[in-house]
């Protein structure tokens, strides 16, 4: 699938290989969150849909960092995917998979990435064009075995497991072969936003950044 402006999931996916998963509750925290992301090396960002200011953030965000990939989660129907593209978002993430949705996804000006937890859902969003996903909740519904055993049968799909990924296991999804990028908020600890603790977010995202350094 191709849109507009030229994204596709697959750039989404090859643009960070960790994409930080955001709660913003508070608006006057969105852009230092980001500034600190993005001293970080991270430029990719996706906001959840999970608060009141969600919407308002992301517009705030890709008015002020043009330079960066600003995404939103926790899309689960069509109204959300219209809303958020409205916002400004560049790309949409579903934590699963509705017909109804994959459908407004097919029409959407934003690329979709559809959630998926089972090979049967995983079918049902090939049949409809994907070959992007979310796997969610990964950790809970099989994680790197579950990746492993559909490389065999789906060999050209890409994963971006979220889930139950940390700061100690984020490598090892990394290091399959069908896994793109990965979902997590180890990099954006909820106290450390609550506290305004901006130089521990970037510290946590050079140290990311060292360590995927030292496994290439």
């Amino acid at each position: 699938m191709s849109f507009p402006d030229g994204l596709t999931a697959e750039h989404v996916f090859s643009a960070s290989p960790v994409i930080p998963v955001i709660v913003i509750r508070d608006l006057n925290k969105a852009i230092p969150l980001a500034s600190a992301l993005f001293a970080g090396g991270v430029k990719v960002l996706e906001v959840t849909l999970r608060t009141p200011v969600a919407l308002d953030a992301i517009h705030l965000l890709t008015q002020t960092f043009p330079d960066a990939l600003i995404g939103a989660g926790t899309v689960i129907n069509p109204e959300h995917l219209d809303r958020v593209a409205q916002a400004g978002a560049q790309f949409a993430i579903s934590p699963g998979q509705t017909d109804s949705l994959l459908l407004a996804g097919q029409k959407s000006r934003i690329p979709l990435i559809p959630g998926i937890a089972s090979v049967s859902e995983l079918m049902t969003g090939l049949e409809f064009g994907y070959s992007h996903f979310k796997l969610f909740p990964a950790a809970a519904v099989g994680g790197i075995q579950l990746l492993r055993s559909l490389f065999g049968p789906f060999p050209d799909v890409r994963f971006c497991p979220t889930g139950g990924i940390t700061e100690e296991n984020y490598r090892d999804y990394l290091a399959l072969p069908n896994v793109s990028c990965v979902g997590g908020s180890w990099i954006v600890p909820e106290q450390a936003i609550k506290n305004n603790e901006w130089s521990l977010i970037t510290e946590l995202c050079h140290s990311m950044s060292n360590d995927l350094h030292q496994v290439q």
